[in-house]
């Protein structure tokens, strides 16, 4: 009777559905949240630099630490799903910093040429985007897809700025159509991998 007892108290505990660890849970999460506050961000400064060049300089220049931070709390999240909890948190801010710095000296660059009138208004926010695309894109290579695509509405948008007119509606049509991917997406491999955990336990 006892070992019946026993038998009956583990069937529960075995017949269980495994979960996602709640680490990538987290992870997976901070990279969507990640990759829309910064499209939204992008998209204001579009805006701003819409219909003034001054203010979009200023915000642009805020917006590089913004990318910064983004990027170090990207890759942590990247380290930690992959298991690779021995990447120290000063290793990332050191290459970040290098990787976003360069970003910050080359828009200044743009700031100097655009001082000297060497470019005009519309150009240096071109320059400008497409610097801080390339930037964004380059690092999304190394921590993840999520912040590639960051640099790829960045640079289309440069382009529509440069060869449409109404570009605002195309911008915003792009940012939701990124964000619904992407959270598309990320459900898609979360359900992917529950069922062949599930199929795994099945198996078993």
């Amino acid at each position: 009777m006892e070992d019946e007892k026993s038998n009956e108290s583990l069937e529960p505990s075995q017949s269980k559905e495994p979960q996602e660890p709640p680490l990538r849970k987290m992870t997976v999460w901070l990279d969507e949240s990640v990759l829309i506050v910064l499209l939204l961000l992008s998209l204001a400064g579009i805006v701003i630099s819409a219909y003034s060049s001054q203010g979009g300089y200023f915000f642009w220049l805020v917006m590089i630490p913004i990318f910064w931070l983004g990027a170090v709390l990207s890759s942590r999240a990247q380290a930690r799903r992959a298991g690779e909890s021995d990447v120290s948190i000063k290793t990332l801010l050191c290459f970040e910093t290098l990787h976003w710095g360069g970003v910050l000296l080359a828009v200044i660059a743009v700031f100097v040429l655009r001082h000297k009138e060497i470019v005009d208004d519309v150009t240096a926010v071109l320059d400008i985007l497409l610097v801080i695309a390339l930037g964004t894109y380059l690092n999304g290579i190394r921590i993840g897809w999520r912040f590639s695509l960051i640099g790829v509405f960045l640079g289309t948008t440069a382009m529509l700025i440069a060869y449409v007119e109404q570009f605002l509606p195309l911008a915003i049509l792009i940012a939701v159509i990124f964000i619904l991917f992407s959270l598309y997406w990320g459900k898609r491999k979360r359900t992917i991998r529950q069922q062949s955990a599930q199929d795994i336990h099945h198996a078993s």
